[in-house]
């Protein structure tokens, strides 16, 4: 006998498809209107301040990164280091390319 089962697999749906609706007609045709304007007469003295990104983006239970499958040539000696800690070696050659990528995201 079990002694413990398994609940059932969440049901997943889009982002989109939850918190966005359709817009108003009324509501399409001020972005019409908008669009046509000059950005200069587009009064945005209601909107709300500007919040400066924040420096790192925390990858999570909220947040994961689509992964795209590339063909990337590196140095034996390097792929042999980060073999030789152990398991997840890609995981973790994938951390070191986005901590560089976040140190020098200043730069731009």
């Amino acid at each position: 006998m079990k002694k413990s089962v398994s609940s059932r697999q969440e049901k997943h749906f889009l982002a989109s498809g939850l918190f966005t609706t359709p817009l108003s007609r009324r509501q399409r045709r001020e972005l019409d209107r908008l669009a046509k304007l000059v950005d200069s007469k587009i009064d945005t003295s209601d909107a709300p301040s500007f919040k400066a990104k924040p420096r790192e983006v925390f990858v999570g239970r909220f947040y994961r990164p689509v992964k795209q499958q590339i063909s990337l040539r590196v140095d034996a000696d390097v792929l042999a280091w980060f073999r030789s800690h152990g398991g997840k070696y890609q995981t973790r050659m994938n951390a070191a390319l986005r901590h560089e990528m976040q140190e020098h995201a200043q730069d731009r």
